[in-house]
């Protein structure tokens, strides 16, 4: 009997298997495929290739296309919908931020802005180092200090932006921190000029940010992610690698994001 069943077990997984690699052939270009691809893609006889097709028609992840061959089913798109519908921005992040800090070596953080402050939704710490920042979940800091609120306010339309600062209370951490509305607005042009943001003790004492936007669906920026990382440890020569890492991550939590969208 324990034979039997560990068979039965082992069939049921081959033929799921099957299944999922049939779904794993369609994509943007092959959005209908045939008998004969699924037969050939899965080296089996075509009569075998579809018993797995109606077997997918008849659970719904598939469907007969009108001009011939198969195309994605309902099941699929009502399972899309579920998927869409469990992620937050927090969860689609994670594990490209956890990627960030190990290859970094740094802390990252995700960062929203809410008017004219940044809250601090996440943080990623690295195994390798950790630093002693200000910025804990849920924090909040005004929007004329750090990498992160930069980028955040960066592209913003000019006037608002204007605005923002200007009936702001634009609060000095360091020397370095900028508390002019003329500045700032210069200082937002050249971060929308080179798609991110780098700061050097701004906020917090020999601590050096490198930011980078996330973006909707729409293309709107909704968000930033950043390391954070004592200035000694990056040397001029290492920082262009570090802003490039950040700028990927931005990236991939967009994509991520649109994919996840309604």
């Amino acid at each position: 009997m324990a034979g039997r069943d560990s068979s039965g077990y082992r069939e049921r997984n081959s033929t799921a298997d099957k299944a999922l690699d049939i779904l794993g052939m369609f994509s943007e270009d092959l959005p209908v495929v045939s008998g004969l691809e699924v037969a050939s893609r899965l080296g089996v006889a075509k009569s075998t290739a579809y018993r797995y097709l109606q077997s997918l028609v008849g659970s719904h992840f598939l469907e007969e296309a009108p001009g011939g061959g198969f195309r994605l089913g309902l099941r699929i798109l009502e399972l899309a919908r579920l998927a869409r519908k469990s992620y937050g921005l927090s969860e689609v992040a994670a594990p490209v931020m956890a990627s960030l800090a190990a290859s970094a070596h740094e802390t990252v953080l995700l960062t929203r802005r809410v008017g004219d402050l940044v809250v601090c939704l996440d943080r990623a710490e690295s195994e390798t180092h950790r630093v002693r920042i200000s910025y804990e979940r849920g924090s909040t800091l005004p929007i004329n200090a750090g990498a992160s609120a930069l980028v955040l306010l960066a592209w913003t339309a000019p006037e608002e932006a204007r605005e923002i600062l200007a009936v702001s209370s634009l609060q000095r951490f360091t020397p370095n921190t900028l508390t002019s509305v003329d500045d700032l607005m210069a200082r937002l042009a050249e971060i929308r000029e080179n798609g991110y943001s780098v700061t050097r003790a701004e906020v917090d004492a020999e601590v050096l940010g490198v930011a980078a936007p996330i973006r909707d669906e729409a293309g709107s920026v909704v968000a930033a992610v950043s390391v954070a990382a004592v200035a000694s440890r990056v040397s001029p020569e290492q920082q262009p690698q570090l802003v490039e890492l950040v700028r990927k991550a931005g990236e991939e939590i967009s994509q991520r994001l649109a994919l996840t969208s309604d």
